[in-house]
This record gives structure tokens, sequence and C-alpha cells, in this order.
């Protein structure tokens, strides 16, 4: 499994397992894996040599004990406990008295270990990141990072052809729901407490929908028109595709995507929502050269990226992102708006969009648009609760609040 995304392999750990496992054991994964450059340089201190490649399961389960003993609520007898008793499980009992000796360690010592921590351990987060978050946003490192080592909210999306928000907010409460209107969607709801969507009242009808907030303002930039010849270019799972037909019904909107697997969870929201929305695979950064007679009167490239506005929803990403990746995101990002951009109208308005905030992947790829695009010109957008960057607008990711995503607008001047 190793360089495989979390989301990839955790289906098939937790397949046909009971509930209440799975709630625990997805707990201890996203949990300690955003905590994992904090708790590696725990372990890089009680331990006098570092594992051998053989045991990294050994090295990942030390990481989930003291992850138990300094973040949860899990009684540390228990937590140490069961750590050792895992060695077993592991068919490696021999780790039994390594573990337990690093766990007690960790009690004994943990104020003194803490404060010897880096910088970048301190606030959980790699290295390379840490410095470019240093040079892009010196500001709000501490902002980034909570954000980064928080469990993300469960934010609603209301069909306002169904109801409104505030309708919807009383049913809510009148099921034992506890939530509030979302800060800057003017159609998003927050939950308390996360929950089972089918317990949601009339969520099978289509009445809501589950997508964060900031996701949510895409649709509400874009403010499609009736008529509107619309291409989501990248749209799977369809969040956004699925809010722009439900802002503007009359609309033509198009959902593109290289993958069909993906594409079969656009199928499923549309089919939820009753929506008619085209669906079409294909990969972006062809479709200049396989449609050259398509023409779109709006385009959104909600892009490929590094992901780093969305760390606590795919903190494996902590490990598995290098420094140099953010610059192959770009050549793909390149790729694609060049690709897009002879399917514009004239006079059409293209969306950039990304859910990172290193300015490589965001400002550089519009300035990259503005110089050799023709006919492309700045589209000024109004993104509620984001700061103005030099070509575009960044929402930075909140530890109670929405992910960071970053907006850009263009448009076709010819």
């Amino acid at each position: 499994m190793a360089g495989k995304s979390l989301a990839k392999v955790m289906p098939e750990y937790v397949k046909d397992r009971d509930p209440r496992e799975v709630a625990l054991f997805k707990m201890l994964v996203y949990g300690s894996l955003r905590e994992w450059p904090r708790l590696q340089g725990l372990l890089k201190q009680l331990m006098a040599k570092p594992l051998k490649e053989k045991d990294r399961d050994i090295a990942a389960l030390l990481a989930l004990g003291v992850h138990q003993l300094s973040e949860l609520r899990i009684p540390p007898h228990a937590a140490v406990s069961e750590t050792v008793s895992a060695t077993q499980a592991l068919g490696k009992g021999w780790a039994k008295g390594l573990v337990n000796g690093v766990l007690r360690n960790y009690q004994r010592q943990a104020a003194a270990l803490e404060q010897a921590l880096t910088p970048a351990e301190k606030l959980a987060l790699p290295d390379w990141l840490l410095d470019r978050l240093t040079e892009d946003w010196p500001d709000h490192i501490e902002q980034f990072a909570a954000a980064a080592r928080s469990h993300p909210p469960m934010s609603l999306r209301i069909n306002q052809n169904h109801t409104d928000r505030d309708t919807y907010l009383r049913i809510l409460q009148q099921s034992g729901i506890a939530a509030f209107p979302c800060a800057h969607s003017p159609v998003g709801i927050q939950l308390e407490e996360p929950t089972d969507v089918w317990t949601l009242p009339e969520f099978g009808e289509g009445v809501c929908s589950i997508q964060d907030e900031t996701a949510q303002l895409a649709a509400i930039v874009i403010a499609p028109r009736p008529g509107d010849s619309v291409l989501d270019a990248c749209a799977a799972p369809g969040g956004k595709a699925c809010h722009l037909k439900e802002f503007a019904p009359l609309a033509d909107i198009t959902a593109l995507d290289v993958s069909e697997d993906r594409l079969e969870r656009i199928r499923e929201n549309t089919e939820r929502l009753s929506l008619d929305i085209k669906i079409q695979c294909g990969d972006a950064t062809q479709m200049a050269a396989l449609n050259p007679n398509q023409q779109f009167d709006v385009i959104l490239a909600d892009v490929p990226c590094s992901a780093t506005g969305v760390l606590r929803r795919n903190p494996d990403i902590k490990l598995l992102r290098r420094t140099t990746d953010a610059v192959e995101f770009q050549t793909q990002q390149r790729a694609i708006v060049a690709s897009l951009w002879p399917l514009l109208r004239p006079g059409g308005r293209f969306y950039y969009i990304t859910c990172s905030v290193l300015k490589e992947e965001n400002d550089n790829v519009v300035a990259f648009a503005l110089e050799q695009l023709p006919h492309c010109e700045r589209l000024p957008l109004e993104v509620p609760g984001a700061v103005m960057t030099q070509y575009g607008y960044q929402v930075l990711p909140h530890a109670r609040a929405g992910d960071g995503l970053f907006f850009a607008g263009l448009v076709r001047t010819d």
C-alpha cells in the first residue's frame, strides 16, 4: 500500500465492518495522519535508531499509540495496553517490549519531548510546506496549521428549488439535529456534529447535499444565467456541477471528467437530485483537439492540485507530497487551461479554481494564462471571505469553517 492515497486504500479496510469499529478506526487513522510530522518528531527522540523498512507497521503502531496518549480521551492504560497487544496481531511479538517502553517513556517525558520539537513539527507540518507557507502566507501560518490538524466540519448545501435555508434549519431543529447557517454561503448550513447523511430529513429527495462551505461559493461566484452553456471540466464527484444546475435550472450544464469510475459518482448525485446534466468522459488537457467545434459561455476548471487547502480531509498528503509536486501540478494545470480556452465563446467567462494555497499553482497559472492565451483578460470576482492575491482570491482554510480554495476569473475579449 506504500505511496497509495488514503482515499484508495481505506474502503478495503472498512468494508463489511461494524460501523462503531469503523468510526474508531477512522478517528485513529485520520487523527494520527493529521499529526504525523509531530508524531515522527516525538518518536525520533524516543528511539535510539529508526526501525527498518520492513517494520514500517510497527513504526505506524507507535505513532498511533503516541497519538492516543497525547490527543485522545482514551484512558492511558488502555491506550498502552491495546497498542502493545497489537504487536501480536501483526505477528511481531518481538516488538512488545519496544512499544511498551516507548509509550511509557512518552508518558514520563511528554512535556520536555514536545518542547524539543522543531517549529514544523510543533505545527504538524512537513518542513517543505512550512517553508512554502512562510513565503506565500507568513501572516496566516498558525491558522493554516490549526485547520490542517482539525476534524473538518460537516456542511450542507440547501437545494433552493425545494426549500430555503431558514426552513430547513427549523426542520433540522425539529429532528433534534443542531445546526447553524454558514457565514459566507447563503445556501450553506453547518452541523454541530457530523451525522449519517441518511438521518438528514429529505436527503434522499434531494433537499440537501453534503458540500464544504467554501466549495459552495463556486456556483455563487459563477452565477450562471438561464440559457448559459456551462462546462465543468474536472467535475467529479459532481458537487459543483450539481450546484450550478440548482442555481440555474435553465442553464445547460456539461460535467466532464477523465475517470469513468469517478463519473459514476456524478450520475449518482444527479439521480438523487433529479438534475438534467450532460455527463462526458474525457481528458481536459485534450479537449481543444478532440472537440474543436464545441463552444461554451462559461467554463469552470477546478483543476487537479496539491490539495494543500484541504489537508484535514486528505491528511496522507503530509506523508505523500513533496516540494516538487506543485511544479508538476502546475504543468498539468497550464495544459488544462490552454486546452479549454479555445472552447470558450467570445465574451465568455472562465473560472479557475484549486484547493491549493500555493502561489505557483494559483497566481502563477493565472499569470501564464494572461500572458499566453489570446484575448484573455482578468475578470473581477466577489468571493465572500477571500483574501485578494495578485491575480485571484484565496479563501484560507479555517478550523471551524470552510476549506482553502483559490478562485480566479478570466474573460475572452474578442
